[in-house]
C-alpha cells in the first residue's frame, strides 16, 4: 500500500486518484503506524513552508517521516512536500524544515519572468523516477526553489530565467518541485516508475 500523508495541505486526493489509475493501492492517512507500515509513501504538499511544518509536527508526523526514509522505505515529495525535506525556507524565517537532505528553499530570483512559476516546463532528468522519459514537460506552481548543499542528489533541472533545481533522488529517497500527477502521461510514468521501486 501506498501511504500519502494528510497534514492539512491540499492536493491529496489527485495524488491518490493518479496511484489507483496506475492500479495501485493509495491511501491518504495521518495514522502513523498505517505510514510506517506502508510499502511507500507519499508527502505531498501545497501552501506555506511554515503553516505545513506546523502541521506535520503538531500531528507527531516528522518523525514518521524521519522514520520511514532512514529505513529506506520508498518516499515520495511533491512540491511542497520537497521543499519540507531540507533545511529551510526563506519563505518562512526561523522555520526549521526536516533537514533530511542538506540545503534551502530560495525564492526564485527576479529575471523579468513572472513569478509564481506556473505552467509547462522541460526538465533535464535523469535516475530511476525518470526511466524512459527525455525532457518530459511537466507542470509547476511555485515561487520558491532549491538551493541543494549537495548537487549530487539534484536529478532535473528546468531553466526558467535561472537553473531551478526540479527534482532530487537519494537511495530511495525522490522529491520532486513539479506536480507528477499534473504532468500527464509522462507524470504518469514517473508515479509508475516510483510505485516500482518497492518491488525492486
Amino acid at each position: 500500500m501506498i501511504a500519502i500523508i494528510d497534514y492539512d495541505a491540499g492536493n491529496l486526493r489527485n495524488v491518490e486518484k493518479a496511484f489507483r489509475f496506475l492500479g495501485e493501492e493509495a491511501a491518504v492517512t495521518a495514522d502513523r503506524e498505517a505510514i510506517l507500515s506502508a510499502d511507500s509513501v507519499v508527502l505531498p504538499g501545497v501552501g506555506a513552508f511554515g503553516d505545513c511544518m506546523a502541521s506535520i509536527t503538531r500531528k507527531g508526523l516528522d518523525s514518521a517521516i524521519r522514520e520511514v526514509i532512514a529505513r529506506g522505505t520508498p518516499f515520495l515529495g511533491i512540491c511542497l512536500g520537497m521543499q519540507l525535506l531540507f533545511e529551510e525556507s526563506e519563505e518562512s524565517p526561523g522555520v526549521k524544515g526536516l533537514g533530511i537532505l542538506g540545503g534551502k528553499i530560495r525564492r526564485i530570483p527576479d529575471r523579468g519572468l513572472k513569478i509564481p512559476h506556473m505552467g509547462w516546463n522541460d526538465i533535464d532528468c535523469r535516475g530511476r523516477l525518470f526511466e524512459g522519459l527525455t525532457r518530459p514537460y511537466v507542470y509547476f506552481v511555485h515561487s520558491y526553489c532549491l538551493d541543494a548543499a549537495d548537487k549530487s542528489v539534484v536529478s532535473a533541472t528546468a531553466e526558467y530565467g535561472v537553473t531551478i533545481e526540479a527534482a532530487v533522488e537519494r537511495g530511495n529517497l525522490f522529491a520532486a518541485q513539479f506536480h507528477p500527477e499534473k504532468s500527464g502521461e509522462a507524470g504518469l510514468r514517473m508515479l509508475k516508475n516510483f510505485a516500482a521501486v518497492r518491488r525492486g
